[in-house]
This record gives C-alpha cells, sequence and structure tokens, in this order.
C-alpha cells in the first residue's frame, strides 16, 4: 500500500508518496485542475490511499480523486495542526506529515458528508448569507431615517403598505435619502424573492422531502430548523450519542480539567456554527409549543439564568430530533406514548 499526502491550495497541490515502511517514494508538485489531477493520477502506484486536510477546495478535489484510490481520508485542521506541529513548516513538509499521520493511522479524520448532501447544505447557506444581506439592509433603512430625524413606526416599518405610504406622505423624508431608500428596499423585496425560491426547492428536493416532514412534527421545528438538521447533518449514524450530537451543535461548554480542578469554559467555539444558531433559535420558540420543553425550561429558568434555560431547551431538541431520525417514525409526545402503551 502506497500512502499519499496532499497539501492544498488554491493553484497547486503539494504531495507526497510514501510507502508502508516510510520511504519517500514520490513527492512534488500538482496544478489544482482536474485535466493535471487526471493526468497525476495515471502516474501514482497501486494500491494507494490519499489524505488531505479539509480547505475549501477539499470537497471537489475529493469528489475527484475518490474513483482512484482505495480510501481517500480529509483530516481534521485544528487536530492535525496539533499531531504535526515542528518548527519549520512548508507546502513540502507538510504533505510529508499527512503522509506520515496516514501511513501510521494517527490521522485525525473528519466527516465528509456525500457529495448530494454538500450539494444542497451550499444552496442552504448561501440563503443565510441572503438572510444576512437582508436584515443589513433593514438596518440600513431604518438608519437613514434615523439619521435625518424621520420619525416612524419600527414595527411596521418594513411592511409593504407602510413603506410606501411613508415614502409618499411624509414630508419629513429628506430628497437626498429617497433614492437609497428606494433601492434598499428593492433590494429586500429582490432577497424575499430569492430566500423563498431557495428554501421551497430544498423542501421539494425528494431526497429531503420525507426526512424533513418527519423532523417537522418535533414541537418548535419548523422548515428552516429541519432543513438545516437534515444537512448539516446529514449522517446522523456517525453519532453513537445524544452527547457527542450535541458537542457537534455546540451546544455544550469546554472543559479544562487537572488533578481535582475541574474548571467549566463558555461554549466551545468547536462547533457548526450554523446548526448552533438555529437550534438556539427554535428553542426560544419550542417551549410554547410543548408542554415538555415548557417545564424543562421553567426548571433551569428557576436557577436565575434565562440563557442556560433556552440552552437546555436546545439540547432536549437535539435528542427529539436524533430520535425521530434514528427511529424513522413521526415525533410522538412522552403523554402520548404512555397513554398509547397503557392503552
Amino acid at each position: 500500500m502506497y500512502y499519499i499526502g496532499l497539501d492544498v491550495h488554491k493553484r497547486t497541490i503539494s504531495y507526497c508518496v510514501k510507502d508502508a515502511a516510510g520511504h519517500v517514494h514520490r513527492e512534488g508538485k500538482v496544478g489544482s485542475t482536474r485535466r493535471e489531477l487526471d493526468a497525476w493520477v495515471k502516474t501514482l502506484p497501486q494500491p494507494r490511499m490519499i489524505a488531505m486536510e479539509a480547505t475549501i477546495f477539499t470537497g471537489w478535489i475529493y469528489d475527484h480523486l475518490l474513483p482512484h484510490a482505495e480510501k481517500v481520508k480529509v483530516a481534521h485542521p485544528l487536530m492535525l495542526r496539533a499531531i504535526a506541529a515542528a518548527k519549520k513548516k512548508n507546502d513540502k513538509i507538510d504533505a510529508s506529515k499527512i503522509a506520515d499521520c496516514l501511513r501510521c493511522d494517527f490521522l485525525p479524520e473528519c466527516h465528509m458528508a456525500s457529495t448530494e448532501i454538500r450539494d444542497r447544505r451550499r444552496t442552504l447557506r448561501y440563503r443565510n448569507l441572503v438572510i444576512k444581506q437582508m436584515v443589513q439592509m433593514k438596518n440600513r433603512v431604518s438608519g437613514l431615517l434615523m439619521e435625518t430625524g424621520v420619525d416612524y413606526n419600527k414595527r411596521r416599518l418594513h411592511k409593504v403598505g407602510y413603506f410606501e405610504d411613508l415614502m409618499s406622505t411624509n414630508k419629513e423624508v429628506n430628497q437626498s435619502i429617497r433614492p437609497l431608500l428606494k433601492l434598499s428596499r428593492e433590494t429586500i423585496e429582490r432577497g424575499q424573492r430569492l430566500d423563498y425560491a431557495l428554501v421551497t426547492s430544498l423542501e421539494r428536493d425528494p431526497l429531503l422531502t420525507e426526512r424533513v416532514r418527519r423532523l417537522r412534527t418535533v414541537p418548535g421545528v419548523g422548515p428552516i430548523t429541519a432543513l438545516t438538521w437534515a444537512l448539516e447533518i446529514g449522517d446522523f449514524t456517525r453519532f453513537q450519542s445524544i452527547k457527542e450530537a450535541i458537542s457537534y451543535c455546540g451546544l455544550c461548554g469546554d472543559e479544562r480539567s487537572s488533578a481535582d480542578k475541574v474548571l467549566r469554559m463558555p461554549l466551545s467555539k468547536q462547533r457548526n456554527k450554523y446548526i448552533q444558531r438555529t437550534l438556539i433559535e427554535a428553542a426560544k420558540l419550542a417551549p410554547r409549543y410543548s408542554h415538555e420543553l415548557a417545564e424543562v425550561y421553567e426548571k433551569e429558568r428557576n436557577g436565575g439564568n434565562a440563557n442556560r434555560a433556552t440552552l437546555a431547551v436546545a439540547r432536549k431538541l437535539v435528542a427529539y430530533l436524533l430520535a425521530v431520525d434514528r427511529r424513522k417514525q413521526d415525533f410522538v409526545p412522552a403523554e402520548e406514548f404512555r397513554a398509547a402503551a397503557v392503552a
């Protein structure tokens, strides 16, 4: 078996090929294009395993090389840095270190979602960008009105009828900001149409339709939360326990323990920020729709910390969502489940 480490960059890929004994068979650089990779793969010895660090370019390279190797693995950048730290660092050395980690089975492998899931996840994350830009434009509209001293109803400002009435009847709106307000409003409306189109396309996708329908039976879970869970979690079987899923979602704190001292830290930054943000937002509303989640919230809230109560609800949502995925059944509240068991 030959072990190949790749250090991937935008225009070039440094590679190092080693045998089982650790002897360098080949090393060098190849262009980061499909045509050059095809020509390079034909010159490599077989059988072979390939490893690379996770970067923005990793996805298409992984898909392209997968048919040409026994296995293609992707390494976690942060953990790999801790294992392969050295005083001297360059592309050649990095590729060699990755090959050695692969050869010795020390590679901190990270999960690589299927191509189908990654393609759809890209669409959902693009939708997040659209929403972020819409919020920025709404804030900009409010800022322009405040800068010029215009009185307005902030709850109704972004309603179409109110905005048009404000522009046509309010004489306080300065002529200098009218073109900016109209342009901002057009951008917001265009973003709303794009948001609807993106979400609708994902909801109607045959790969996601049934799973999303089941996930939406969980109290407080709407279409965005269900889509985010399905696409960011991907293969739920990779989580052996609920604690692992909670950790991945960033709903638990770091721990720094030494001897008899245990120090609890704030929420870990090593998480999937997209699913974390969505679950916390869902957890703020979920207690309104579920008696069980309301009890969880009140129990923690009585301790005097509303943020901890929201996190407790979010962790409970993770348990519910994971259970629905594992059983491939609609969610059933505990009261109904007990009543059915007794009957």
